[in-house]
């Protein structure tokens, strides 16, 4: 099948059914997302009444404060209630939000290895929403959506964790290191890979069908032509980037994609170190 060559729901469903006979589990959406999810499809965009629903989960609001009150997100005024943040974001967008709060709590596993995990999620999808803003005329990519690719850009390693026990020892992924599997590697250990099981995750959780193709490919954007998937891919590797660099870590996969990169993002080599600078300053002024 062709990169940029979407499966039919029903064709994703069924392959969803495969895995799970195979033992790989692909979660269901937590039921505050389906809540959600229903209002939208019902055309309930009442302000209120989707504050209300949002509002009984704790975490859920936590989390929007915090993401709203980002660099990609911030007005002179941050938001106070649930309803302002509804109103800053709009009610289709702090959906796509709430499918991101969604999956932090639908994947099970290690503790540790799991809190570092969404750590990780977590930095790259803030690092990529403030990208998105400060690109988003050049490209068309925005906060939100950007912030859930990076939420759910390697959402297949855990769901892998889970199949495989060795999973973490074949692939260098453990309590301590900072560093993630390689496509490569998985394909080779398990005959399957973390970048499919993403994409089959995001396609059954209805996620925007241009992220789904953003995460399948993240690891290869000259697989894909240029279009929003592309574009979002390009955010992503950017933020992975500045994210590993401000690790200490390498990032092969740069040498070979950065000049994508650029050319997605509108950046000349010249300009891009000023603006890494500026994003980094974005970032981490308002962490």
């Amino acid at each position: 099948m062709s990169p940029e060559n979407l499966q039919t729901l029903a064709e994703v469903d069924e392959e969803v059914a495969r895995l799970v006979s195979s033992g790989i589990r692909i979660p269901p959406q937590p039921k505050i997302v389906q809540e959600v999810l229903a209002m939208l499809q019902a055309n309930q965009l009442d302000l209120r009444e989707m504050a209300e629903t949002i509002s009984a989960d704790a975490g859920l609001t936590a989390m929007l404060y915090k993401i709203t009150r980002s660099a990609a997100f911030a007005r002179r005024r941050a938001p106070q209630s649930v309803e302002q943040i509804l109103a800053l974001v709009g009610i289709r967008q702090a959906a796509q939000l709430v499918q991101c709060y969604g999956l932090t709590t639908a994947l099970p596993g290690n503790v540790n290895v799991m809190n570092q995990f969404w750590v990780r999620s977590g930095e790259i999808a803030q690092l990529a929403s403030v990208i998105a803003h400060e690109r988003v005329a050049v490209c068309n990519i925005f906060p939100e959506q950007a912030y859930m690719a990076g939420i759910f850009h390697d959402c297949g390693v855990p769901v892998l964790m889970q199949r495989f026990p060795g999973y973490c020892n074949a692939t260098g992924v453990d309590g301590r290191a900072q560093k993630w599997a390689d496509v490569r590697e998985e394909d080779r250990h398990f005959q399957v890979d973390h970048c499919s099981i993403g994409y089959l995750l995001a396609r059954h959780w209805r996620l925007p069908d241009f992220v789904a193709q953003a995460i399948r490919n993240h690891h290869d954007l000259q697989r894909l032509n240029a279009s929003a998937s592309r574009s979002m891919a390009a955010v992503l590797q950017l933020a992975i980037q500045l994210y590993l660099a401000g690790q200490g870590l390498s990032n092969p996969e740069w040498v070979e994609c950065h000049s994508l990169v650029l050319d997605d993002l509108g950046l000349h080599s010249d300009d891009l170190q000023l603006f890494c600078d500026e994003v980094l300053d974005l970032y981490h002024g308002l962490e």
